[in-house]
């Protein structure tokens, strides 16, 4: 039986639930229960504090995890990202008090509080700095204010809440972060039809939520010009109409992108534009 960790709480459970139970796998019905036993697909839930899941999978005792990229290279542990899951986005980043230009050159002999320490010595090493690394569990930001801290490195979403303690953040994120689903670096062979059946129902859903298929009649004048708008994945389906002078044409697109899309079709004569959603698929 396949074992899967899935964030038990937080900011990334509801979308892992969600994402979980369109690829067809049992939802937990009491968020107090640990564990969820799907016998018609052969697998197993374990539900785990986010910052907990890459231990688990990388020690072997989990095959799959959904955890944050960033909590997955803070952990350490010997892992590798399957898929990507578009939700959960967020940059990790350096911030101090508004005012003086600050850049990572000025790090050197700071003191820096973070909840991510692997991932800031990991970077100050790289960078070849030297600083006070000190870790906290929370609440970074009033760090400075109480003077434990010159500088914080923390995740930054809007960048809200560091303005409301005058913090400003600066130079290039450290990680940029989004919920992915993990295995371990060296995967169980055994396991391996199981995992690709899991990773590619997941995928499904996740391509679903970020493509549309668009379906639209073009003249065959400017086939050439439309086609370059909507190549789709590897080519648009194109079939020919009644009228010999039109075809139709279908081609999956950016969901992000498709109103400038279907703008840019009917500014050069396509007609009956119409986008229609992706519930199920494989790739």
């Amino acid at each position: 039986m396949l074992r899967v960790a899935v964030p038990n709480k937080g900011a990334l459970s509801e979308s892992a639930a969600e994402i979980l139970s369109e690829a067809g796998y049992r939802r937990r019905r009491d968020p107090k229960d640990l564990t969820v036993v799907d016998p018609s697909n052969n697998v197993e839930f374990f539900f785990l504090r986010p910052k907990d899941i890459a231990i688990y999978v990388g020690s072997g005792e989990l095959d799959f995890g959904i955890t944050g990229r960033d909590l997955a290279q803070e952990s350490d542990a010997p892992v590798q990202e399957r898929l990507a899951l578009g939700f959960g986005s967020s940059s990790f980043r350096y911030a101090a008090p508004g005012g003086p230009a600050w850049t990572t050159d000025g790090l050197a002999g700071k003191r820096i509080a973070t909840a991510y320490p692997n991932l800031v010595r990991k970077d100050l090493a790289a960078k070849g700095i030297e600083a006070t690394v000190i870790r906290l569990d929370g609440a970074v930001e009033i760090s400075v204010q109480l003077g434990l801290a010159d500088v914080i490195a923390d995740i930054v979403g809007t960048g809200r809440t560091l303005g409301l303690h005058g913090l400003v953040a600066f130079g290039e994120p450290l990680c940029d972060s989004e919920a992915i689903l993990i295995e371990r670096a060296e995967p169980d062979p055994s396991t391996e039809r199981a995992r690709d059946q899991l990773a590619g129902r997941v995928q499904g859903v996740v391509f679903g939520q970020q493509y549309l298929m668009l379906d639209y009649d073009c003249p065959r004048t400017v086939l050439d010009q439309a086609t370059a708008v909507t190549p789709g994945l590897e080519s648009p389906t194109i079939a020919p109409l009644a009228d010999p002078a039109w075809v139709a044409v279908r081609a999956l697109v950016p969901r992000r992108t498709v109103n400038a899309i279907m703008d840019e079709l009917a500014a050069i004569g396509a007609k009956a534009i119409l986008a229609s959603d992706i519930r199920f698929c494989r790739f």
